[in-house]
């Protein structure tokens, strides 16, 4: 899906938001369980449920391959369903890829080529040559990471670089979470001049553009969208961190949303594990049309 692609699905369906398919067999309703793949029963009730107020779907790797084959084969069906059914989603893989240039170049044959999704989660910290194999596809996205919403984020994502060297940047850091540990890196520093999730948005455009690169940004970071918006004004972010991490829509719009919409907001548990009866489906369904009826707002 190119770019103008997916801006014309935002604004014809009036939302941006992004269902994230983390399915977990020992979440799903257990009426399910009877079924020859409980997995991909759940999936498909849920997409044809949300699709009217989605424009994405993200299937989250690690639940299916905690699986084994069975999950693999879950996800393939899944994806299949979804390129059959719903053509115009944007489908995204969380797999959070990223190894040496061969090894990455099979990731990409993997998830581009034999499954035909649109974009894929990477991990930029091997650098250029671990992310450029999977911008050699038309058509196809690379995500990567940048300044996400978990807690342990900033253990490196916030440490300032200067001239090669590290050190903490104090006004963002918790002890909590290793800052003091962290701010003797490099004390002499006194006036730190980029940080790293910075150094990563601004070195990766090197190697991609905003038509085949988005960055994952946690909903949870609020302000924090102002300065990655100094770095790349025009790229796609894709923002999970709503609903049950507790990550505000409308903060997260306030400093990140451009004239293109310019995000993909994700939201997982709050909308698939909403009601654990018969009806989890319809009440998905339901999350998710609230959730679209606040993005129209939004855009408007």
């Amino acid at each position: 899906m190119t770019r103008q692609e997916l801006i014309h699905q935002i604004f014809t369906k009036k939302t941006f938001l992004c269902v994230g398919l983390d399915t977990d067999i020992k979440k799903i309703p257990e009426h399910l369980l009877k079924e020859d793949d409980p997995i991909f029963a759940f999936n498909q009730a849920i997409i044809d449920a949300t699709a009217p107020y989605c424009v994405a779907y993200k299937p989250n790797l690690a639940f299916y391959e905690s699986m084994g084959v069975k999950g693999w084969i879950s996800f393939e069906k899944t994806i299949t369903y979804l390129n059959e059914n719903y053509p115009n989603h944007f489908i995204i893989a969380d797999a959070k890829r990223g190894d040496i240039g061969n090894t990455s170049a099979m990731y990409a044959r993997t998830f581009f080529e034999e499954i035909n999704l649109d974009a894929l989660t990477v991990a930029p910290y091997m650098g250029e040559d671990s992310v450029t194999p999977f911008l050699q596809y038309p058509g196809k996205w690379v995500i990567l990471l940048a300044l996400t919403s978990n807690k342990g984020s900033h253990d490196f994502q916030l440490l300032s670089v200067d001239n090669g060297q590290l050190t903490v940047d104090s006004s963002h850091a918790d002890s909590s979470q290793g800052g003091s540990q962290l701010s003797t890196v490099n004390s002499q520093l006194s006036t730190p001049q980029e940080r790293l999730f910075e150094k990563v948005l601004r070195k990766s455009q090197e190697w991609g553009n905003a038509d085949n690169m988005m960055y994952v940004v946690g909903a949870t970071q609020g302000q924090m969208f102002e300065d990655i918006r100094k770095v790349v004004p025009e790229h796609f972010l894709l923002v999970p961190g709503i609903g049950a991490q507790g990550g505000s829509l409308e903060e997260v719009c306030k400093y990140g949303m451009t004239k293109d919409c310019g995000l993909i907001v994700n939201s997982s548990r709050a909308i698939i594990y909403a009601d654990k009866t018969e009806r989890f489906a319809e009440v998905a369904g339901e999350e998710a049309k609230k959730v679209a009826e606040q993005m129209a707002a939004l855009l408007s």
